[in-house]
């Protein structure tokens, strides 16, 4: 290992340690890391500044802001509030139909929004019902963290983190779909079992629901029509996606606009509210990840994935599940899953479509194992901590350690006869 290699190898876990301690916020941790990558990768001439220039894949950019604006649109038009009522609704006061409402909204609710965006909306339903109702808030708001940590992970554009890997392994909205969408199903309905297992004793006895419409919710239905179409037009042309000879970023692109001038809500302000925080992490950590590719770490670090796992597809995709799974637990999902990307494509003696996905199942599944997994936990414990309801560590520890690993045990049984991996 060249001087060289080392340096931008100790840049690369400084980035990390800033990121998992939140000393500092995230996009600062990543520029700041982009920035020292850029200095000592020039003056080592491990690549030149040309070369530097074209580090950040404007592709995943693309496709994240697009996204982003979409969906920020349906959420100023309150399409999500909507759906989040409506479900809540047809449950009534029945502790178990309410507990699988929530569930499946909180899923369904993060098929399309921010993990962080999609905590605030169950966390203001959840506790508005959890008050009407006199219920104990606190397995409805767990079990909400886990199923929006769960929810999208068989979409393309369900989390930050898919995006890159989707880009990156050059999968489709469909090819998603089509390896993962089963494992995710069978996940719901899994995790809604054992989550309703592990909570019974607190869920509360039936009472009547007050009457409410969630119509209400809606403060301009011409907007909130609009916004919808936009954002189900979006869905069906990602489907089309490979008759339209045309990448996923230019349809983000296109019904970002598209969402704009039908809503006619001010751009500035929708620009205001996207997360550009996680825009400028990302953005970082590309350009930290491909210079540091550039020194042949990356590749030297495929041969020995390789090389340990004997060339097994099946020890290949399990070794990529289960570190990418666990390392998410601690560090953010989208260093994890642009760390490993470029791993991945130096595999080649295996099945690819087996270790991307095990790579998106990874991210995706180690989110809610501990408070401070991500963004959606550390809101939802402030949320009842506002509401002066206690939840320890550990308490919230053993529940996120229990799904975590129920989850990757099951992803695991999937890959292998989804994929039909042997030894």
């Amino acid at each position: 290992m060249t001087e060289a290699t080392i340096v931008l190898f100790l840049v690369y876990l400084l980035t990390i340690l800033l990121a998992a301690t939140e000393a500092i916020p995230l996009s600062m941790s990543a520029l700041i890391g982009a920035l020292l990558i850029a200095w000592f990768g020039v003056q080592y001439g491990v690549f030149t500044y040309e070369e530097a220039l074209q580090f950040v894949d404007m592709r995943v950019i693309g496709l994240i802001v697009g996204t982003m604006v979409v969906v920020e649109v349906a959420r100023k038009s309150d399409v999500f509030h909507f759906i989040a009522l409506y479900a809540v609704k047809l449950a009534g006061g029945n502790p178990l139909r309410l507990f699988v409402a929530i569930c499946i909204a909180s899923a369904a609710a993060s098929l399309f929004l921010s993990d962080s965006t999609a905590m605030l909306l169950m966390a203001a339903a959840v506790i508005t019902i959890s008050k009407l109702l006199e219920y104990d808030p606190l397995p409805y708001f767990l079990s909400s963290v886990i199923m929006i940590n769960l929810g999208g992970t068989s979409t393309l554009i369900g989390s930050v983190s898919n995006m890159i890997i989707g880009i990156e392994a050059g999968m489709s909205f469909t090819e998603f779909i089509n390896y993962l969408t089963p494992c995710e199903i069978a996940l719901w309905t899994l995790m809604i079992i054992v989550l309703y297992e592990i909570f019974k004793p607190r869920l509360g006895t039936k009472k009547e629901l007050p009457e409410y419409n969630p119509w209400r919710a809606v403060r301009n239905r011409r907007i909130f029509i609009r916004s919808s179409f936009t954002l189900c037009l979006m869905i069906a042309l990602f489907l089309i996606l490979d008759q339209l000879n045309i990448g996923p970023e230019a349809v983000a692109l296109g019904c970002a606009i598209i969402a704009l001038l039908l809503t006619d809500l001010d751009p500035a302000e929708v620009f205001r509210e996207l997360d550009w925080e996680t825009i400028f992490f990302v953005t970082g950590f590309l350009f930290i990840v491909n210079g540091l590719e550039k020194t042949g770490f990356l590749a030297d670090i495929s041969r020995l994935i390789m090389s340990f796992a004997g060339n097994s597809c099946l020890f290949t995709t399990m070794l990529t599940l289960w570190f990418s799974g666990l390392a998410s637990a601690i560090v953010s999902n989208i260093a994890v899953a642009l760390t490993f990307a470029p791993i991945i494509k130096g595999i080649s003696e295996v099945n690819p479509n087996a270790v991307w996905s095990a790579l998106v199942l990874g991210t995706n599944l180690g989110g809610a194992t501990v408070p401070f997994s991500s963004t959606a936990c550390v809101m939802a414990i402030g949320a009842l901590k506002r509401e002066g309801i206690p939840l320890s560590f550990a308490e919230f520890t053993r529940i996120g350690v229990i799904t975590t690993v129920i989850q990757l045990v099951f992803a695991s049984l999937y890959l292998i006869i989804r994929f039909n991996l042997v030894i």
